[in-house]
């Protein structure tokens, strides 16, 4: 069962009396409850996980899927069990503060980057680093324009503060993930040069030859570590969930490869692949059971 973002809101004002006074146990047959934002690679981390968390653990799973914001408070007044999809330290900073010590830390799932990105077909001559983007021809052939992901993103913020830092006279255009990479593969068809908040893991590295610009304020930030969180007293209540979740573990590639299969196929046939072709590695993650 997939909520929305209304129905998730709703859950959790009906909850939070109940959540308040202590009195909301988890019982051992109810379904775990599975939050992510619809990104790629957080779809695929969460639908691989609910397979695996149902097929091998026997233990139903109820999908959630919404914006950070709702998801962070979801799971900090226990409506979620858990999200798979906290970037730290700097993506998600402002969550976290709120959400430390109100969580469990599941550990590190994979890692991630994030930056200014630009066609590979851009001169470096040109346009090397992130100060590039000031020259004057530069700015005209790039339209004076950063594209960039939905408002109230962490990405969204960090690009905000990277034009700031770097004084560039750049408009900001944001438009969600969908629309930022149509304009994307429509530069691309044209052979236009175009500069956008791009991030590692995602499909586009595999379909288009891209770049990142070198950005020597490290406005964007450097590596990031993409963990889970769980609820508070996940471990104790659905042990055999958490230690599953603590192990989770996928290296930056073979995540890649298989969001790629997600945007050319369906999440669903990218998490079978998985399965089938990661023996070893699931049955890592499950404490040996390869099932």
């Amino acid at each position: 069962m997939l909520l929305n973002k209304r129905q998730i809101l709703g859950l959790t004002a009906g909850l939070a009396t109940t959540l308040a006074s202590g009195t909301l146990q988890a019982r051992p047959d109810s379904p775990i409850k599975l939050g992510y934002a619809p990104w790629t690679d957080a779809e695929f981390i969460t639908k691989l996980a609910a397979k695996l968390i149902e097929d091998r653990l026997g233990t139903p799973v109820r999908l959630v899927q919404t914006d950070v914001a709702p998801l962070y408070q979801g799971v900090m007044r226990g409506d979620l069990d858990a999200v798979l999809m906290c970037w730290l330290p700097k993506t998600h900073r402002d969550y976290w503060k709120r959400a430390e010590g109100k969580v469990e830390k599941l550990g590190q799932i994979y890692t991630g980057r994030m930056g200014l990105v630009v066609p590979a077909y851009v001169p470096r001559s040109e346009v090397a680093a992130i100060p590039d983007l000031a020259k004057p021809a530069v700015r005209d052939r790039m339209d004076g324009r950063i594209q960039t992901i939905e408002p109230g993103a962490g990405m969204t913020r960090l690009v905000h503060e990277t034009v700031k830092a770097y004084g560039l006279d750049y408009r900001v255009q944001e438009s969600g993930e969908a629309g930022m990479l149509a304009m994307l593969q429509r530069a691309i068809r044209g052979g236009d040069w175009i500069v956008y908040s791009g991030w590692n893991p995602h499909w586009m590295f595999n379909k288009f030859e891209l770049r990142y610009l070198d950005d020597p304020r490290l406005a964007m930030g450097e590596e990031e570590r993409i963990l889970g969180a769980g609820r508070l007293g996940l471990h104790e209540e659905r042990p055999e969930v958490a230690a599953f979740l603590s192990r989770l573990r996928m290296p930056l590639e073979e995540l890649e490869k298989a969001m790629l299969k997600v945007r050319e196929e369906n999440a669903e046939a990218a998490v079978a692949d998985y399965i089938a072709t990661h023996r070893e590695r699931v049955a890592g993650w499950l404490g040996g059971a390869a099932g």
